[in-house]
């Protein structure tokens, strides 16, 4: 039987104990690596996030990490932008020319100058050991690209669907009113690209206003009221340039000069239109200002029609001798109607005036070259175009109201400004109520002189609206009959003085026609002044004071 000894029990009871201060040691190694790798991690995951405060692109990014900043920035400069072309949005996808960000280049001047590897375990050490420095804000622009090519495509389409010419004006028969065209667009394509490409960068503006300009045709031109005027007497079935009607039609913008022609050159009768002439020549022979006998002379001329008043003042013109003073009278007249510019008028013979023994006068006409291929068969001794009645007429305005005119043309001092005011004052208180009166407003101011036969019917005459548009208008018609009634021919004129009206002043057109017109025209007793109460210089003075 073997025996164990005590002291041999306690030795081995020492070897097996266990590694306690060994194990312990380890285990703080490993929690020391393991915090070491958290901090590491939590360390690298900060050194990769953009200092705060810092911008790219403009927009705030700031403690964001490098994808992070770049979701920031692409979705901001992927949003469309809104193109408006004039009321007209259009939606530009950034995508659709070609536009993109260059991520890497913003990213790499985004980093840190001290992104070094030595670098990072030196920042590293520092956080370790609570020696951490701030970092500064970055500040990078945008750095991006597009295809301009497909940029400039783009806006050539947009023109290409968008711009127009301006709509022509035109009128409505019905009323006889004007309408205007639409207005026209036009985008400038250069200056537009410029402005696309900055909204391209910047995320701010999303919305670009083109630049487009827009034509205005609110007023419609002379072409169009001539159109009007021609549609207007086909619509009333007379035939403007047939072989046994004729009308001709001269208009004038007083303020632009420009003119409707519409057969101004053909010859008619002038009839008493002539009268316009006569008066004319009459003021160029006063020599100081008229008495009431020379005035109530001119009233009864050019205001009654009066033929008798109207041979008087070419005697007087011609020295007043009964036997030679209406040959010399003449003369002169003629004269001056062709040295003014009516180059197609003339009156070589008095006004018939159906007295017992009546002697038969006349003085050799000037040559005319009137258009030949229409012929109103007029008289042989008192002509007239409304070109050269529209020419006289002018010559008088400008006179009066400039200085011009008359005065130009006769610079011998033939007549002063207020001569010419007077003629105007004169045939202002024409107050037929028919004719180119009978188509514009009651109040309306006109001046003018009619005169009409058995187969042609004229008036001539300067109008002036209150929105200042003053406008001079002459017009004939005739038709090949025994007899042209006044009420065909009257209204044929009367509608195509409305018409001008409305062109003229579309701000308060007659879009009906009068309807307190006479059945024919006013007697001058309603409106000639009484001898002894002329004022040549406010010809209606005496009615206002009744």
């Amino acid at each position: 039987m073997t025996t164990t000894s005590l002291s041999g029990l306690g030795t081995k009871r020492r070897r097996r104990r266990l590694p306690i201060i060994p194990f312990f040691s380890w285990l703080m190694i490993f929690i020391a690596v393991g915090l070491a790798a958290l901090e590491l991690i939590q360390f690298s995951q900060q050194a990769d996030r953009l200092p705060p405060e810092s911008t790219v692109a403009g927009l705030n990014v700031g403690g964001l990490s490098s994808a992070e900043a770049v979701s920031v920035w692409e979705q901001a400069y992927a949003e469309p932008l809104t193109l408006w072309y004039a009321d007209s949005p259009i939606i530009l996808d950034p995508t659709a020319v070609g536009f993109r960000t260059n991520q890497e280049t913003m990213l790499a001047e985004a980093r840190p100058d001290d992104a070094t590897e030595a670098a990072f375990w030196e920042r590293f050490f520092n956080y370790l050991t609570g020696g951490r420095q701030a970092r500064q804000p970055v500040n990078i622009p945008l750095s991006a690209s597009y295809q301009r090519l497909a940029l400039e495509n783009f806006v050539a389409d947009i023109a290409a669907r968008y711009d127009r010419p301006p709509g022509q004006a035109g009128f409505d028969p019905a009323t006889l009113t004007f309408n205007a065209g639409r207005p026209g667009y036009v985008m400038d394509t250069e200056a537009a690209i410029a402005q696309i490409d900055a909204a391209l960068n910047d995320h701010t503006a999303r919305q670009v206003i083109l630049p487009v300009t827009a034509s205005d045709t609110t007023r419609p031109g002379m072409d169009t009221l001539r159109e009007a005027i021609i549609a207007y007497l086909d619509g009333q079935g007379f035939l403007y340039d047939g072989q046994s009607t004729v009308a001709s039609v001269f208009i004038m913008d007083l303020q632009t000069g420009e003119e409707v022609n519409i057969l101004g050159d053909v010859a008619f009768s002038a009839a008493s239109t002539a009268k316009i002439f006569i008066l004319i020549e009459y003021f160029r022979s006063l020599l100081f200002a008229p008495s009431q006998d020379e005035a109530n002379l001119m009233v009864q001329s050019l205001l009654c029609s009066n033929n008798s008043s109207s041979n008087l003042m070419i005697q007087i013109v011609g020295g007043g001798n009964p036997n030679n003073g209406l040959s010399r009278g003449l003369e002169s007249l003629i004269d001056t109607t062709q040295d003014l510019g009516a180059r197609n008028s003339f009156m070589s013979a008095p006004f018939v005036l159906g007295t017992p023994n009546e002697v038969p006068l006349s003085v050799p006409a000037p040559t005319t070259a009137p258009n030949p291929n229409f012929n109103t068969n007029p008289d042989p001794f008192n002509q007239t175009t409304v070109e050269d009645l529209g020419t006289a007429l002018t010559m008088i305005y400008d006179c009066a109201n400039y200085g011009s005119g008359l005065m130009t043309a006769f610079p011998g001092g033939d007549f002063t400004q207020q001569e010419c005011q007077r003629m105007l004052n004169i045939m202002s208180a024409n107050d037929l109520e028919r004719l180119l009166q009978g188509g514009i407003p009651a109040d309306a101011w006109i001046s003018h002189k009619n005169g009409w036969l058995d187969d042609v019917h004229g008036d001539a005459g300067i109008v002036r609206p209150p929105n200042g548009n003053d406008y001079i208008i002459a017009m004939f018609v005739w038709e090949q009959s025994d007899f042209f009634s006044f009420t065909r021919a009257w209204p044929l004129i009367e509608g195509v003085s409305r018409l001008t009206w409305n062109y003229f002043s579309p701000e308060a057109p007659l879009a009906q026609p009068r309807a307190d017109l006479p059945e024919t025209a006013q007697e001058c007793d309603n409106f000639v002044p009484p001898y002894g109460e002329i004022n040549l210089d406010d010809i209606n003075v005496w009615r206002r004071a009744q």
